[in-house]
């Protein structure tokens, strides 16, 4: 898994004496990252955490209730996993004595970096409403954002954007790192990235995760390169003995390369190499004709190699660009599949990038292309009035789940290298129940039943039991192409049937053929989601049967070694 996580305000409170986690059971101690999570109902002073948005090495991001409030926020943990586990009172402990060093170090930065976020009001600025220390720990709360991440939204977009629409995100964007740079001196995002902004419903964009506890930690245990986003890193960052002064030029180059990516949908080449031989392909030659030469040459000078050769400041970059001092908001580009931006994509603040564990493509030897073809066929649209959307499906199936019933996944890895690397990851269920993992290809058009398969029938789950999947009699390698593959895993109550959703052989797994079933699909008027099938119950338990099911979403990144 690849963790990454990330004067006072009338909003900020400080709590600086200990309060007791309130919790409905005790917590187990565990030495995975989904083990270490706080369950549903744990009360925090005024907080009630009601569901789980994500985790990864450094942090854990819950959505909790503020019952003084009574309003929905979110709710940052520091939690390094690599360095602490959690004892059976909720309390926050050492591994080992020999890393207090860096874990409290890790601590006063994620202390400061709310410090400085609650300090600040910009609406690209994530808002820290209040932070405390307690529990061997830190918190942090924060409005509960929804929308969906630049990344994503490029990639899903059936067009380029438009000049209009990109100026307008680099205006708002770059306001914000004014406050920033201006506000306090030496202060720095460093880590700007398609997947560290995330796009509102309105239109507005949201800089995301500073990262900072992260970084300090990294900087003390391993190279800094190792935490670096290639392309959107300039070569100042790598290492302190290239003895290049870091400054509002480095935020600004990332900035740029973000809108690189916006453009040709891929990451410019890694600074460190460009270096020793630059073959960036320019944007005023990659895009030559389809924006005015001032933007694509002013995005260019921003991606110098060489810092003194760039903007230096925002006012700078701003006048290099010729944005006016008020940009209105735009259409939006059309994306393909808009409508995906449902839970998955509902992101609360400081980005924790285990939460978006993007995505992989399992290949065995049983899928033949034919099967492929088939698959693909059936998820199109079928006429004027109906497209059929398998992620939207995926999602509303988690919209309708228990949220009492907590269900965890951790991955053993959250990239896999195509055609090397297996997927593995661990499931564990507040209650007992039957396992249901269903996963949706890179190509999105493969709507698949993973498990229970053809080769593993056993998908009993006792309550706050962990299972590792894929088991020894199946296995799932990463077999291209690169992109994202989103995968909900459900344990219900009761074993479920699929028999009305047109499920078809797929080797060992099968597929969920919607052409097969349209007409069934159109009609259904169930209050359930249509691919959850039913519950079975036996004449001995009808009388207590139960369509209830816990879920969670997840999804891998595959990518090219």
């Amino acid at each position: 898994m690849t963790p990454d996580q990330s004067p006072d305000d009338d909003d900020l409170t400080i709590l600086a004496q200990a309060t007791r986690i309130s919790t409905p059971t005790d917590v187990q101690n565990a030495t995975q990252p989904n083990e270490h999570v706080l369950p549903i109902g744990t009360i925090l002073g005024e907080f009630e955490i009601i569901d789980i948005i994500g985790w990864g090495g450094f942090g854990i991001v819950y959505l909790v209730y503020d019952h003084s409030l009574e309003r929905k926020v979110a709710l940052k943990e520091y939690m390094p996993s690599s360095f602490a586990i959690r004892n059976n009172l909720g309390e926050i402990t050492l591994r080992s004595e020999s890393n207090r060093e860096i874990f409290l170090a890790g601590l006063r930065s994620f202390i400061n970096e709310a410090r400085l976020l609650a300090h600040f009001d910009h609406p690209s600025l994530v808002k820290v409403y209040r932070f405390w220390e307690s529990n061997g720990t830190a918190y942090m709360v924060m409005p509960f954002y929804k929308g969906i991440t630049l990344k994503e939204k490029i990639l899903n977009a059936d067009r380029l954007p438009e000049e209009k629409w990109l100026k307008n995100l680099l205006f708002q964007l770059l306001e914000a790192l004014n406050v920033l740079h201006k506000d306090i001196p030496s202060c720095l995002h460093r880590d700007i990235s398609p997947d560290n902004i995330l796009i509102l419903s309105d239109g507005r964009a949201l800089l995301l995760d500073f990262g900072a506890a992260r970084r300090v930690i990294s900087n003390m245990t391993q190279s800094l390169t190792v935490i670096l986003k290639p392309g959107y890193a300039p070569i100042e960052q790598y290492a302190d003995e290239i003895n290049l002064t870091q400054g509002p030029w480095t935020d600004i180059y990332a900035l740029a390369a973000v809108i690189y990516f916006a453009i040709t949908r891929k990451a410019p080449t890694p600074s460190v190499s460009r270096l020793i031989s630059d073959k960036l392909t320019p944007l005023n030659e990659f895009a030559v004709n389809q924006y005015s030469n001032t933007f694509l040459n002013g995005i260019d000078r921003a991606l110098a190699i060489r810092p003194e050769h760039r903007p230096q400041s925002v006012e700078e970059f701003h006048r290099l660009l010729g944005l006016a001092q008020q940009q209105i908001v735009s259409e939006q580009f059309s994306a393909s599949s808009e409508s995906t931006s449902n839970k998955w994509k509902i992101l609360a603040a400081l980005a924790v990038t285990a939460i978006t564990v993007t995505s992989v493509v399992m290949l065995n030897p049983n899928m033949t292309d034919p099967q492929r073809e088939h698959t693909d066929s059936s998820t199109q649209v079928l006429d004027q009035s109906i497209q059929f959307n398998p992620i939207s499906e995926l999602e509303a199936i988690f919209d309708a789940r228990d949220r009492s019933h907590a269900v965890t996944i951790s991955i053993a890895k959250a990239q896999v290298i195509i055609n090397e690397d297996q997927l593995n990851f661990k499931i564990r269920s507040a209650k007992s129940g039957y396992i249901y993992i269903f996963a949706i290809g890179t190509n999105q058009s493969e709507f698949l039943l993973l498990f229970p398969n053809g080769k593993d029938h056993n998908n009993f789950i006792a309550a706050n039991q962990q299972i590792e999947l894929p088991r020894k009699e199946w296995r799932m390698i990463a077999g291209g192409p690169p992109g994202n593959n989103h995968f909900i895993a459900i344990v219900s109550s009761h074993p479920r049937s699929f028999s009305n959703t047109g499920l078809q052989e797929f080797g060992i797994f099968q597929t969920f053929s919607f052409e097969h079933n349209k007409e069934t699909y159109r009609s259904y008027k169930g209050t359930l989601p249509f691919f959850i099938g039913q519950a079975i119950c036996t004449s001995d338990s009808a009388s207590n049967c139960s369509e209830s099911y816990g879920a969670t979403l997840f999804s891998i990144e595959e990518i090219i070694n």
